[in-house]
């Protein structure tokens, strides 16, 4: 599993994960696209934006590896800021590879962009 080094461990000053520490020996956890409704809080709010910050300053739109990033703070981006990048993708891989999808991104965290 590569560790992704620089990349924020978890929202300073929560308990909202960005990074796992060690490999699971069973399996990566599936990433799974969740949905996010319109009423929920405003520290998951300010979790999911402070994770696309993180990720778009450590990537860019360049392709990434999944490797230690936290897989259920990415199913809250996954399928729409986030996608796969290779084809077939393995939700239960760590070396599986995703993008930012720039264009979805803007539109849902405006403050990260620009």
């Amino acid at each position: 599993m590569l560790k992704h080094r620089g990349f924020p461990s978890r929202l300073s000053g929560t308990d909202f994960q960005f990074l796992i520490r060690r490999a699971n020996p069973k399996g990566a956890t599936p990433l799974v696209a969740r949905r996010r409704h319109a009423d929920r809080r405003p520290e998951d709010r300010r979790a999911d934006l402070a994770f696309m910050a993180a990720l778009w300053e450590h990537f860019g739109e360049a392709e990434f590896v999944r490797g230690n990033l936290d897989a259920g703070r990415l199913g809250w981006l996954f399928g729409r800021e986030v996608i796969a990048a290779e084809d077939p993708f393995d939700p239960e891989s760590y070396d599986a590879r995703l993008r930012i999808d720039v264009p979805v991104a803007r539109l849902a965290f405006p403050e990260v962009f620009r």
